[in-house]
């Protein structure tokens, strides 16, 4: 038998969620369509980037619900899916993919204390696109988040004797603060530049959403580190599939 929506829309999903800022982030417009099987929770819509299978859940559920949607063609080849964190051997025995990417969603709702540096934090615009490349490809080359990239607010990006050494994007969408592409010029790292500019953009994103969230690599343990250290204390793992 065909699984069929136990519900539409995101005002519903985010009542079931208690307005989880995950759920927030992934789920917009109007198109959501929600799936509840054995305790896994799932939704698809029109997200940040574009169509967009998420959930909430234990992982083994999550896995054996999105594998029901595939069957069916409710999630179709090319599509991203969005679990709890699943090994590879699980991902393996429930779904094809191409791509196995684990990552951590982390969030705060707390301003954090004031950094050194941070008055060095300056908003950027399309005649420093180059300039901002040119450090996402020496820090972070395989960053999503670019130059042009139509979901970016706003670049921001600290300079060192008149050279932009350390950027970040406001890639803010459905009402939650959400950092992308922070990065610093390897010849620059350790000075400070990166917690500043974290420190000066989670400040600006809890004042307009009342919440600041990022995505890292989960063996990006620096990263983590420096994060947890800033306030991001609220997490979830996640693993980000590409379906084929």
């Amino acid at each position: 038998m065909a699984i069929t929506p136990d519900f539409i829309g995101r005002d519903d999903l985010l009542a079931k969620v208690d307005n989880h800022p995950y759920a927030r982030l992934t789920a917009g417009g109007d198109e959501v369509r929600g799936y509840l099987l054995d305790g896994a929770l799932a939704w698809t819509s029109l997200g940040p980037w574009g169509p967009v299978a998420a959930s909430l859940g234990a992982a083994a559920p999550v896995a054996a619900l999105f594998a029901r949607l595939a069957a069916e063609g409710t999630l179709t080849e090319g599509s991203w899916l969005h679990l709890p964190r699943l090994t590879r051997a699980e991902t393996a025995a429930a779904l094809p993919v191409d791509v196995h990417d684990d990552w951590d969603f982390l969030w705060t709702t707390s301003a954090p204390a004031a950094h050194a540096g941070e008055e060095g934090v300056v908003a950027l615009d399309e005649a420093d696109h180059d300039a901002v490349a040119a450090v996402l490809d020496d820090a972070l080359p395989h960053s999503t988040s670019r130059p042009g990239d139509p979901r970016i607010r706003q670049w921001y990006g600290i300079r060192e004797g008149g050279r932009l050494v350390a950027v970040a994007g406001d890639r803010s969408p459905n009402g939650v603060g959400f950092l992308a592409g922070i990065a610093v010029a390897t010849t620059a790292q350790g000075r400070g530049y990166g917690a500043a500019l974290t420190t000066a953009l989670t400040r600006r994103l809890i004042t307009e959403f009342g919440v600041s969230s990022l995505g890292v690599m989960s063996d990006n343990t620096r990263a983590l580190t420096l994060y947890r250290r800033l306030g991001y204390t609220e997490s979830i793992p996640r693993t980000s599939l590409h379906l084929i």
